[in-house]
């Protein structure tokens, strides 16, 4: 029987026609019943799908047959599952799709957008063959522990996600803006906060390194003088070191997954870094608020699951800031 897995992946590289690139995806991937979301853009792609292992392998071998794509690198680990299937008899003949359909995610969708990361720098980013344009420097994971060893806490981590990811895990004394989406932190950068880092080594970090191609040029661009990114992300880090390292928690994802967590030689269970919004318990468990019109994302322990965000809870006050804030 075959294994569910997840792919994902982003290459930034000049494409000229993003929407033949959109339909010859949506059509692979369909011929091989994969599940996810895919974003083409000018420059490049950035995608997560899941479904049956073989059918993974396929994809990979065949996108990187369009020369733009030939270097890119897929990431790899378990689905959940799969959807249950049952016999689709026509005229005797069983008109099932070949391929199960992974439960991880609930469709395909594969769009054309101006950016593969929504910072609000389509403009100012600039790529090449070789990638993002003035981006900060690649460290592997090995690499950052080095940089840490040697410089200790000078060395500053920049989280390049939203804030509530980083609520359920982060890198040691990492420095997290209170952003809900990536147009906030240009935002907030733009705003001088992080002005006084600007001579620091800075190693920035997101789920699996795309969003910190995007960051670590726009902040080498807005004057900071040591820019690194993590190599492959939080993910490759984890694959690495585990809980052994200097990373802290779980790593929160946008599948059915919606966390993984990172073993330790030892075995032992992740640190439990996130707070309850309600009640302050532990909990490294994100939920969505219960107002159905609410995106809004935040900690629970599984006593509150079912709670309302502060913006719609009835006993909420009425900041003007408080439709910016997630947590209790």
């Amino acid at each position: 029987m075959s294994e569910s897995k997840i792919l994902l992946y982003y290459v930034f590289a000049p494409v000229s026609d993003p929407e033949a690139v959109r339909l010859w995806q949506r059509e692979l991937c369909e011929s091989l019943g994969l599940r996810g979301r895919i974003i083409v853009s000018p420059h490049g792609i950035n995608g997560t799908v899941g479904g049956e292992l073989d059918a993974c392998k396929t994809y990979a071998k065949r996108t990187r047959e369009y020369a733009p794509f030939a270097g890119i690198e897929f990431k790899w680990s378990d689905g959940t599952g799969f959807v249950a299937d049952t016999a689709e008899p026509l005229h005797g003949v069983d008109r099932r799709a070949p391929w199960r359909r992974s439960r991880d995610f609930p469709k395909l969708s594969v769009k054309v957008r101006d950016e593969l990361v929504a910072f609000g720098l389509a403009d100012e980013t600039r790529v090449d063959a070789n990638g993002v344009v003035g981006g900060g420097t690649h460290l592997s994971p090995q690499a950052v522990n080095e940089l840490v060893a040697e410089r200790g806490d000078d060395v500053v981590f920049f989280d390049g996600r939203n804030a509530y990811e980083a609520a359920i895990g982060r890198f040691d004394n990492a420095v997290v803006p209170s952003v809900t989406s990536t147009h906030g932190f240009i935002e907030e950068i733009d705003s001088g906060a992080f002005d006084d880092l600007k001579g620091r080594p800075i190693v920035t970090y997101c789920t699996g390194g795309i969003r910190c191609e995007i960051l670590s040029a726009a902040m080498v661009e807005r004057g900071f003088t040591e820019v690194y990114q993590l190599d492959g992300g939080i993910v490759r880090y984890g694959e690495a070191f585990g809980n052994d390292g200097l990373w802290r928690g779980s790593l929160a994802v946008f599948d059915g997954r919606e966390t993984v967590e990172f073993g330790g030689e030892a075995g032992e269970p992740p640190e439990v870094v996130g707070r309850c919004a309600v009640c302050g318990s532990g909990s490294n468990t994100l939920v969505n608020c219960a107002d159905p019109s609410c995106r809004a994302r935040f900690v629970a322990c599984p006593d509150h699951a079912d709670e309302r965000c502060t913006v719609h809870d009835g006993a909420a006050d009425a900041r003007p800031e408080a439709a910016t804030d997630a947590l209790r």
